[in-house]
């Protein structure tokens, strides 16, 4: 599959991987807030930044019973209606060019999820380089149409999404233009769990849809991101706060600065240590060969001694005979005088 171009990032299986810092609704209304939080995921070593456009009104309506109340006791927002929550965690539209312009001032990706077609039509003024589109979002297929229509790269999540669900929504992206297409295995729950993670379907992922693959995270930490950059993730999407805290809708599960700087240079350290299928010696090892054992004269000796267990030994350094040679070599004379400490070399033998 081709790579995939971002901004000034290259998406590639063998490229480092996208780091991407979601910025979400941890703002708190703040624009100042918001500023500081694409400074400090730069200054942590993300290369993209992300928003999520829409409005309490593009995503549903202010009811106050039933369905529209969150009622799961496990859930952050638990007694809040979805309106109020979406109020509360909408990026106004008003901040976008500033935050677009922030992120270009910083060198870093600035793009977003639109949640209506408006939105797209929005982010399109604005030259959002590339589309994410959310897992709540993958069966709104008209979304998916007009997103797919820009001809930019499409980053969707796979979250609460059958494989039949999934197949559908991307055959409706790349039959509505979409050719750059990228699936992020994601699990939608917040936080989520290592054990609901199941990392190891983004290589299968990426296989059947012939895509690139990387991950939506919500776990708490970072070892679930490295697992994934190890089973092929190319891009990561992570939750980023200034300081838990101070609150924020998602920032109970997203990272502070120190935590995300870390993220992205153990992603990399990742992705750098997978490699290639190697065996034998690196030449970075030549110097270490040293450390090995072979087989030293422990004793001064005479021409025609006979070498034993108590005057040869297998010991560090290694620059005499194998070890695998030892009991072959027991009862062989020494063919001249050696002093303690000399490697054993068959030319010394016979």
């Amino acid at each position: 599959m081709d790579d995939i171009n971002i901004g000034n990032f290259k998406i590639g299986k063998n490229l480092e991987p996208l780091i991407v810092a979601e910025m979400s609704g941890n703002h708190n209304q703040s624009l100042e807030k918001a500023l500081s939080i694409i400074d400090s995921a730069a200054d942590a070593g993300a290369h993209a930044i992300k928003l999520q456009t829409y409005t309490a009104d593009t995503l549903t309506i202010n009811v106050n019973h039933g369905e529209f109340v969150i009622s799961d006791p496990a859930s952050l927002w638990c007694g809040k209606n979805l309106y109020e929550l979406y109020q509360q965690a909408h990026t106004p539209w008003k901040w976008h060019k500033a935050l677009f312009d922030r992120a270009r001032e910083r060198g870093i990706i600035c793009f977003s999820t639109p949640f209506d077609e408006s939105a797209v039509d929005f982010l399109e003024e604005l030259d959002a380089p590339a589309y994410k589109i959310a897992s709540f979002e993958n069966n709104h297929f008209p979304l998916l149409k007009k997103v797919a229509a820009t001809g930019k790269p499409v980053i969707m999540s796979t979250g609460i999404t059958s494989l039949s669900d999934l197949s559908l929504a991307v055959n409706v992206l790349r039959k509505n233009g979409c050719k750059d297409l990228a699936l992020l295995k994601c699990t939608s729950t917040y936080p989520a769990s290592p054990e609901n993670s199941n990392v190891l379907t983004i290589p299968h992922m990426s296989e059947l849809f012939q895509c690139h693959v990387g991950l939506s995270d919500h776990t708490l930490g970072i070892g679930v991101v490295i697992a994934s950059v190890a089973l092929g993730a190319r891009i990561i999407e992570k939750h980023f706060t200034l300081n838990r805290a101070e609150g924020g809708v998602d920032s109970a599960f997203s990272l502070e600065p120190h935590e995300f700087k870390m993220l992205v240079e153990e992603s990399i350290r990742a992705f750098k240590g997978i490699g290639t299928v190697n065996y034998g010696i690196l030449d970075a090892e030549q110097n270490s060969l040293t450390f090995k054992r072979s087989i030293y004269i422990v004793e001064d000796l005479r021409v025609g001694a006979t070498l034993t267990e108590e005057n040869i030994r297998i010991i560090r350094p290694g620059l005499g005979m194998s070890p695998q040679y030892y009991e072959t070599i027991l009862g062989k004379k020494i063919n001249k005088d050696v002093t303690k400490g000399t490697a054993l070399t068959f030319d010394l033998i016979g």
